[in-house]
């Protein structure tokens, strides 16, 4: 995986759907992947088994819908929606 984009975990990927009410089918259609990696990438807690395009590809989707990923800081690592974005 390409060290220039944060690895997001499998629980990232599934909480931020729930925030967005999309589907597995709406990631993977508005990534542009196919919807067997976005519904294998759910099934971990962990890092997600996807190559760093795919990842970059559902990261970037994801981020311009609203979700913004937060870090491994002590607290772990987890997501939000940004102000002012509708649910």
């Amino acid at each position: 995986m390409s060290s220039d984009i944060q690895t997001i975990t499998g629980a990232q990927l599934r909480a931020a759907r729930a925030l967005l009410r999309w589907t597995a089918q709406d990631v993977a259609e508005k990534a542009g992947i196919g919807l067997a990696t976005v519904r294998r990438s759910e099934a971990v807690d962990g890092e997600v088994p996807m190559t760093g395009g795919n990842q970059r590809l559902v990261r970037q989707a994801l981020e311009a819908a609203g979700v913004e990923f937060i870090p491994e800081n002590g607290g772990g690592p987890g997501v939000r929606l940004r102000k002012g974005i509708p649910p």
